[in-house]
């Protein structure tokens, strides 16, 4: 998720008052076109300037490790899907700032188009400011969450943590998130595709 002050910066103007109309379904193909690159090659494209190791690439996994299931090296910035053939996609990621980084075992409790962001509690604590968006921001390609997002559960419990795509690519590689694992939008609209609910997803501590 992101920090307020980058937040406002990229989007405030459109958060200042909300249309809730815009979170129709009816927008999501016109917004997946529009945060995908015409030509679109995942290994090759990136107007983004990203570093080009965080494009994706299909690698070798390691023995042992479960088809379907997620795996973050917090330490590279690197997820991990786990493929059917031994081999996994590699996808370049940011994760949270400072503390916020939760390690842990998760469960993939549910998936989301062009979800919904809603402060949580924690964040409103740490910074007042987040108060007015406590109602929720409707999706769409300016808000935090981006075209998907992973919700990761404590068995039935959510636990706020999300793998989730991003309007601001160029924090990729970095610690810049409120705890969430952050990823290009192209990116995530390919594994959202290729990842079920109740798949296990493994963060490793940074």
């Amino acid at each position: 998720m992101l920090n307020r002050r980058n937040f406002l910066l990229t989007s405030g103007a459109a958060l200042a008052a909300p249309n809730l109309a815009l979170a129709s379904p009816s927008n999501w193909d016109e917004w997946d076109a529009q945060v995908t690159p015409a030509g679109y090659d995942p290994a090759v494209t990136n107007p983004w300037g990203i570093a080009p190791r965080f494009l994706p690439r299909l690698v070798r996994a390691n023995p042992g490790l479960l088809p379907g299931d997620i795996h973050v090296d917090a330490v590279a910035r690197y997820l991990y899907h786990i493929r059917e053939d031994g081999w996994a996609m590699r996808y370049g990621v940011a994760i949270g700032s400072g503390e916020l980084y939760e390690p842990g075992v998760f469960r993939i409790g549910r998936k989301a188009r062009w979800p919904q962001w809603t402060p949580t509690a924690n964040m409103i604590r740490r910074d007042p400011q987040y108060a007015e968006f406590a109602g929720g921001v409707p999706g769409g390609p300016e808000n935090p969450l981006g075209s998907r997002a992973l919700y990761l559960y404590a068995g039935s419990r959510d636990t706020y943590l999300r793998i989730h795509g991003t309007p601001q690519a160029w924090s990729i590689g970095r610690r810049a998130s409120s705890g969430c694992v952050r990823m290009v939008m192209a990116h995530i609209i390919d594994l959202y595709e290729q990842v079920e609910v109740g798949a296990t997803a493994h963060l490793y501590p940074a």
